[in-house]
């Protein structure tokens, strides 16, 4: 369900690091407060993440009320955006890029050693 992301429109990363002991009148008031977007926007989810990077939050308002999931995954990490200090929109394309460990915000490319390439 959350991979397919059907009825979703928008897709919203808080870049950095969240705090995710924090439920939904907490993470509704990040949106709020730090980004002034409004956590009841339906059809629109919000994908937090912590230090760790191995677990996430979205949050979704479905019109009578909150979706709260949570992920951890059990191998690996995400490579989640860290750097800006906005939020930053994705592509549904995006998102899956972001689902499968890949930094859609900002993609680097890990430079190789021509000598230890082969």
């Amino acid at each position: 369900m959350l991979y397919e992301a059907q009825g979703i429109r928008r897709f919203i990363v808080v870049c950095g690091y969240t705090d995710l002991r924090k439920g939904i009148t907490g993470l509704s008031q990040i949106i709020e407060g730090n980004f002034h977007l409004d956590p009841f926007e339906k059809d629109v989810l919000f994908l937090f993440c912590g230090r760790r990077g191995d677990r996430f939050k979205a949050l979704l308002w479905e019109g009578n009320g909150f979706l709260l999931l949570y992920k951890r995954l059990e191998k690996g990490s995400l490579s989640w955006p860290r750097t800006p200090d906005e939020v930053a929109s994705l592509s549904k394309h995006e998102y899956r890029l972001l689902l499968q460990g890949l930094n859609p915000v900002q993609p680097r490319v890990r430079e190789v050693n021509p000598k230890t390439a082969f």
